[in-house]
């Protein structure tokens, strides 16, 4: 049944047999007033009309309700194929960043929770989707020798590895169908007291989907394995969050994220949660080293 079930259907077949009822009763009234046996009530003139009306009216519903049903198959065909595309692009990423392996799939997910848990759905969500997906794409950008560096990037070396959002704006912007998905991709490493790249925006200033994504993406960070250092456990790193409360992060992002995270295990981390591979030996990481 669900299938025959359409606002936009209801919405015609309504509109359809208000104005149809209607002129059928008023020009019916209108006869009858100028009749020599004057106004009736209700004729079986009128009956058969408006029977004739609600009869259309339903097989228009039908009508109307099967071409919205093709068409919402239609798109959302269309939108997994674009899912996949987008996938394939963050995976090709994930494969050149080898520190980084399945980091897009899991922080993707968790964003995606972040967001539902706030009210977020619909197109908004989707877009967020779609952010968090392509979150680092501007990093195609930067060179082998930096990205894959395996010890500390030299001051010239992080202001290239730094240009990574506005090399995403620039591969996104002419990318009509993902115009509402590229704050994540360009705002994801602003912070909220106005200290982070590439713009320095402060507050509310950055796009909420941005406020919602940098503490995944430093969640997923401080739990994965980098070859500068290893893994915290999800307590570890739900007290960093913590310390970065009105700092790094907006304050009730925080809250959302640790009423989210209240039930997971203190020694379980992300990977765990969504089946990827965690590794061992957890060692020390910072809000600043975090991410890059």
């Amino acid at each position: 049944m669900s299938r025959w079930r359409s606002k936009a259907a209801a919405r015609v077949a309504l509109a359809y047999a208000v104005l149809a009822g209607s002129w059928i009763l008023i020009t019916d009234r209108l006869s009858a007033e100028a009749s020599p046996a004057g106004p009736a009530r209700l004729t079986i003139e009128d009956a058969k009309g408006l029977t004739f009306v609600f009869v259309t009216a339903a097989g228009l519903y039908l009508l109307v309700a099967a071409q919205d049903g093709r068409q919402r198959r239609a798109q959302a065909e269309l939108e997994e194929v674009f899912d996949e595309t987008l996938a394939g692009w963050a995976a090709a990423l994930d494969l050149r960043d080898r520190s980084t392996a399945d980091h897009t799939k899991r922080v993707t997910q968790l964003t995606v929770d972040l967001a539902r848990s706030v009210g977020i759905q619909g197109d908004e969500l989707r877009a967020i989707r779609w952010g968090a997906t392509l979150h680092d794409i501007g990093k195609m950008g930067v060179p082998d020798e930096i990205l894959r560096k395996a010890g500390p990037l030299t001051d010239e070396e992080w202001a290239q590895m730094r240009r990574h959002p506005e090399l995403a704006l620039a591969f996104l912007v002419g990318v009509a169908h993902l115009s509402d998905a590229v704050d994540i991709p360009y705002c994801h490493h602003e912070k909220w007291d106005g200290s982070g790249y590439p713009r320095g925006l402060v507050g509310a200033e950055i796009p909420q989907s941005a406020r919602l994504f940098a503490i995944v993406d430093v969640y997923d960070a401080v739990t994965s394995e980098r070859p500068y250092r290893g893994p915290m456990t999800n307590a570890e790193a739900l007290e960093l969050i913590e310390s970065g409360r009105g700092g790094h992060f907006e304050p009730a992002v925080v809250d959302a994220f640790l009423a989210l995270a209240a039930d997971w295990a203190p020694d379980q981390s992300l990977h765990a949660r969504t089946g990827t591979p965690g590794p061992p030996e957890p060692r020390h990481a910072t809000l600043d080293s975090a991410t890059s």
